[in-house]
């Protein structure tokens, strides 16, 4: 009996072991022929080295924007509101680019219902405080742009994105006390988070203007 108790324990488990075996051998096999592999990773970051030229795949008709102005902005409007010109956030900021009204005033827009469903007007008040921004943010641009602050590299792009997320005189503060005081908006979004988030564009189409004035069409 206890011959036969011990060729179970050791049989059983061998028994399992070779269905197990035969089980994986004739899995039937998968025809990889059709399958396309990439390594592209889904993310705001933009190559210093990409073109910065629109072009236009002739074959699949897709626009690539590379790293361009267009392509800085319409990804800032992307994070904010999913690029939709009527939104208003649960704080009341507005539009595409969700400004908030103070700021509309500094650039002379005195009507928000009329810039929310005007996309004509609300581009023009990203450029125009795109363009106060780099102004005040002129020197540490300067000052700042190819260094690391808390690992990160400081470019002019990532800080015109940290500057439309918190202000400027925040980001300036930012970059002063290399990271040691940061900010977050009402939803915890972070200076540094933007800085990464969108370096690498090229903004240099944005030319700095103390104060730019925007006449409500």
């Amino acid at each position: 009996m206890k011959l036969l108790k011990y060729l179970l324990y050791f049989l059983v488990p061998l028994l399992m072991a070779i269905f197990l075996l035969i089980s994986f051998l004739i899995q039937p096999q998968i025809d990889y022929k059709d399958t396309f592999i990439t390594s592209e990773l889904l993310n705001y970051n933009v190559s210093q080295e990409m073109p910065s030229q629109v072009t236009k795949d002739s074959n699949s008709g897709v626009l690539y924007l590379g790293n361009t102005y267009v392509a800085f902005k319409e990804a800032i409007a992307f994070k904010e509101s999913q690029g939709n010109y009527a939104a208003v956030n649960t704080l009341g900021y507005l539009g595409k680019y969700q400004f908030g009204v103070t700021t509309l005033e500094l650039l002379g827009i005195k009507n928000p219902d009329l810039f929310l469903k005007s996309p004509v007007l609300q581009e023009k008040a990203f450029l125009a405080n795109t363009k106060r921004n780099k102004w005040v943010l002129r020197r540490d641009i300067k000052r700042f742009v190819g260094k690391k602050i808390d690992g990160i590299l400081v470019t002019e792009s990532g800080i015109l994105a940290a500057a439309h997320l918190a202000g400027p005189g925040n980001v300036k503060r930012y970059l002063r006390s290399y990271g040691a005081l940061d900010s977050q908006d009402a939803y915890g979004t972070d200076i540094l988070s933007y800085m990464d988030k969108f370096s690498g564009f090229d903004t240099s189409f944005v030319k700095a203007q103390k104060k730019p004035k925007i006449i409500d069409p």
